[in-house]
């Protein structure tokens, strides 16, 4: 091949690539909605496997409660201090309350506790179900007439649906009480008027929103895991590319559909 037709071929390669990918993108997208049609009459379908909806709520939620914790801690600690030091340049510290509660309860807790779940649960799924698909064992329990999606999928994306609005409220408190905390020590804002503001100012439709993003967060990110790993192939190295990608995934759709999700409560009022 000549170095003209070489040159040729590169720049056109250069010029595709993007559009393969965008392709190859938008083909992802569709499979996976597809699956997702596919999988949700299943839950309304006998057996509803309630062991395995337990055992994945506590692997999801229990052993996800210590992280949650831990970060819900500090963020409150770093939300007082920061908002504090805007707040103290007009004067209006005594404010600190109700906006900590609204930007908690709204935003922070259900986006912040999806991404710790992501991190931590959603990569353990996808791991998992990828190992067992290029072992085969998928296919063993397909063999066995066991609808291996309503087996080892369904209940997870049940369990994150549930478990992930628990996990928001946990986040909230914690972080509540951290702000208080270091709000009424360090910085020397009145109780009184902390907590005056939020009695006065919040709505219960600031924690009931949060609680909705949390619970469309938990079926989105548990979707995202279970596909990547349901369709793992290539051994150890594809699974540990479904788990990049499903973690990359889900921490993506978490900030794009926190999005939609407060133009959609907005809309609506709250």
């Amino acid at each position: 091949m000549s170095p003209l037709a070489k040159g040729i071929e590169s720049l056109l390669a250069l010029i595709g690539s993007p559009f393969m990918s965008a392709y190859k993108s938008i083909g992802a997208m569709g499979r996976f909605c597809i699956f997702n049609v596919k999988l949700m009459p299943m839950v309304f379908q006998k057996p509803f496997r309630i062991r395995e909806i337990f055992y994945e709520t506590e692997r999801i939620g229990i052993n996800s409660s210590s992280i949650i914790v831990l970060t819900a801690m500090f963020m409150g600690l770093v939300e007082a201090i920061q908002i504090y030091q805007g707040f103290h340049k007009f004067g209006m510290e005594n404010m600190m309350g109700y906006t900590i509660f609204y930007a908690l309860g709204k935003e922070l807790a259900p986006v912040v506790a999806a991404l710790m779940v992501t991190s931590r649960a959603v990569s353990s799924m996808a791991a998992e179900l990828g190992t067992m698909r290029v072992t085969e064992q998928i296919d063993a329990i397909d063999t066995l007439a066991v609808d291996s999606k309503k087996y080892l999928i369904i209940p997870k994306i049940i369990a994150a649906t549930i478990a992930l609005p628990i996990l928001a409220t946990v986040f909230n408190v914690v972080a509540n009480v951290a702000s208080f905390a270091i709000a009424t020590t360090a910085l020397d804002i009145n109780p009184t008027s902390y907590i005056t503001t939020i009695k006065q100012y919040s709505d219960f439709s600031d924690f009931i929103t949060g609680l909705a993003k949390a619970a469309v967060f938990g079926f989105l990110i548990s979707s995202i895991g279970a596909y990547c790993g349901y369709h793992a192939s290539g051994g150890a190295r594809g699974v540990g590319q479904a788990t990049t990608m499903a973690v990359v995934a889900a921490s993506v759709t978490i900030l794009i559909a926190d999005y939609f999700l407060a133009s959609f409560f907005i809309l609506l009022g709250y």
